[in-house]
């Protein structure tokens, strides 16, 4: 029986370099936030969902439908956003990021991830995976790209493809001859791994790939994969936005 108090945290920043207001635009009648955050009430598990914003127009839109806490703008990234509002969660046992750029996140995928955090005590942070299926995805740098070891722990995530398949000269074919994994948006921490996380410094790896993630591994911590057959999409642009749409005219269940 599960007595974890689960939160979800969903980081909302107004500001992007590729789409302006990005938690805002419109997808199919909906703000992009209230999307998220209805797949995310979805949960089986999940007891509690938040946004975190630096913005009040994110502020105002999202208190006509859920919670919402406001947070300094000068906060450099959505996990210290995150953590700001997770370190005045005093009952909270363990604490979702999910990323505000997910609007058709499967909630089942959220709690297969929280189910391995809720199986082995000794787990401080697990995340999702999912096989890349073609070269598109595999060469694209705005998909994360994760190694996992034999019992399903990440060894390192980029944004270039690795292995190097070095006996294969046609790149196109990388994709058939080894098991390459993409990395969603969600990370399940536990909260006292998390604040401890959001007070490690920047590291080296992290600040080359911009990938956050990195510095969890960079010191010796262990992040589990939660290895999926759901898919979603990320936000990114407007072409990302106009693929969501098309998706939520074809698809009653959202």
């Amino acid at each position: 029986m599960n007595n974890q108090n689960i939160v979800a945290i969903i980081p909302a920043r107004y500001g992007s370099t590729r789409l302006q207001a990005k938690p805002l635009i419109d997808l199919c009648g909906k703000s992009m936030i209230q999307r998220v955050y209805e797949q995310v009430k979805k949960s089986k598990l999940v007891k509690d969902v938040v946004v975190a914003t630096d913005h009040q127009e994110i502020e105002s839109v999202v208190s006509k439908f859920g919670k919402v806490i406001l947070t300094p703008v000068d906060l450099k990234s959505g996990s210290d956003r995150v953590g700001f509002v997770a370190k005045n969660l005093t009952d909270a046992d363990i604490i979702i990021n999910i990323q505000g750029d997910e609007p058709l996140i499967p909630p089942q995928m959220i709690d297969d991830a929280i189910q391995l955090l809720l199986t082995d005590i000794s787990i401080p942070v697990s995340t999702v995976v999912k096989v890349i299926g073609s070269s598109e995805e595999l060469f694209d740098p705005g998909v994360v790209k994760v190694l996992v070891d034999k019992n399903n722990f990440a060894i390192y995530f980029s944004r270039l493809p690795v292995p190097f398949i070095r006996d294969e000269e046609d790149k196109n074919k990388w994709h058939m001859q080894h098991r390459f994994f993409k990395h969603f948006g969600i990370y399940v921490f536990r909260k006292t791994f998390l604040l401890h996380f959001t007070n490690m410094k920047e590291t080296s790896l992290e600040h080359a790939e911009k990938l956050e993630q990195l510095r969890i591994l960079e010191n010796g911590f262990k992040i589990k994969v939660s290895v999926t057959d759901y898919d979603s999409i990320a936000v990114d642009t407007a072409e990302d936005a106009e693929k969501v749409r098309q998706l939520l005219r074809n698809v009653k269940d959202y």
